[in-house]
């Protein structure tokens, strides 16, 4: 395995739960400090290295934490109930293997499911509630469960190991959502480092984003960034039963260059100028329309008097569960385009596209 498939699996194996990313801050931090001695944090726990001395401030952040989950109850015979830490889908969380971090060590655990014996043809066509479900942590009691070191409040992930697939460009781990934004953001921290550029970048990942984009308003209101780029990954719809088109999202076929979600349409002139770099690099790229959702972005277009922002993503396939699958040249094509935008983003050039909020484009009849 070699050096970025083992900074991969380093960064997908580590928990880093909503809220709880002690963990995973502590993995990114040794990580920036092998490529520059400059950090910055906010205080909550939102992370980033920092290069360059002068020049426009350029910020680049994925996000620490992972969709997971906290104990919100010990029952009598000592199974816990769940409070979800961002967005689940019931029918992606049964029989799934969970570990609890607990302040005794880690307890490995499972999301309880009945057997299909005893279902009844009703409850075969339901959605199981996530209020209704536990996890079974091999307790006989509440007692005993205190015993092994389980408190309400525990925070629990998933767990599934990084796996290289037979076709090896393809990556199957969890926390691809968003651990995929944390490795673009190093490597392209990495490549900055050694390359001339005319700004100041600060990249590195945010706190509790998955429970509205918290640490993203934080950071940016330490950074005070004059350009933004949100790193996170999009959906990938190139699986059967998913709304395929003829511009579907694909693995393979290139970042994700978001145009709308639920939270930002981004700054027009920084989204044209993203474009042509693309294009006169020749990266690939593909178009993110994402009616749901919503990324870091929106919140850093809206500090102080507005960041132009963008947000770049990798496809991934089946996030939000346990486990999902990327592909290793969308990862590095996200890191070339990240690298050219930042040669290119000098004052002169990014004095005008904060100027032009409206300024000559397609759009513009004047």
């Amino acid at each position: 395995m070699d050096k970025d498939l083992t900074l991969m699996k380093e960064l997908t194996e580590e928990a880093g739960p909503s809220g709880f990313e002690v963990r995973m801050h502590a993995l990114m931090r040794s990580k920036i400090e092998q490529i520059t001695p400059d950090i910055v944090t906010d205080h909550l726990g939102s992370i980033v290295g920092k290069v360059g001395e002068h020049g426009p401030k350029i910020l680049l952040a994925g996000h620490l934490d992972e969709v997971s989950f906290m104990v919100s109850q010990i029952t009598k015979d000592g199974f816990l109930r769940l409070q979800p830490l961002g967005g689940w889908w019931g029918h992606v969380m049964l029989a799934q293997r969970v570990k609890v971090l607990s302040r005794n060590g880690d307890l490995t655990g499972v999301i309880g499911s009945k057997a299909p014996h005893v279902l009844k043809a009703e409850e075969r066509k339901k959605v199981v509630d996530i209020s209704q479900m536990f996890v079974d942590i091999g307790a006989s009691s509440r007692e005993e469960a205190e015993k092994f070191g389980v408190q309400v409040g525990d925070p629990i992930v998933p767990i599934c190991p990084f796996e290289i697939l037979p076709n090896p460009r393809l990556l199957m781990a969890k926390a691809w959502d968003n651990r995929a934004g944390c490795y673009v953001a190093l490597k392209t921290l990495e490549a900055v480092r050694n390359e001339a550029h005319p700004n100041i970048v600060y990249a590195g990942a945010t706190v509790q984003e998955e429970v509205g984009l918290r640490g993203a308003g934080t950071l940016a209101n330490t950074v005070q960034p004059d350009i933004a780029f949100a790193l996170d990954v999009g959906v990938a719809t190139d699986t059967p039963g998913m709304n395929q088109k003829d511009e579907s999202q694909r693995l393979g076929a290139g970042p994700l260059l978001g145009f709308y979600d639920h939270s930002m349409i981004p700054h027009l002139p920084l989204r044209d100028f993203v474009i042509e770099t693309a294009k006169e690099n020749r990266i690939p790229y593909q178009i993110d329309i994402m009616p749901g959702g919503g990324t870091d972005a929106g919140k850093f277009h809206l500090a102080s008097k507005g960041v132009p922002s963008m947000v770049i993503s990798v496809p991934a396939r089946y996030i939000h569960s346990h486990v999902s699958i990327v592909h290793r040249d969308d990862l590095e094509q996200s890191v070339r385009l990240l690298t050219e935008l930042i040669k290119r983003l000098d004052e002169k050039t990014v004095e005008k596209i904060k100027g032009m909020h409206y300024g000559k484009s397609a759009y513009d009849r004047t």
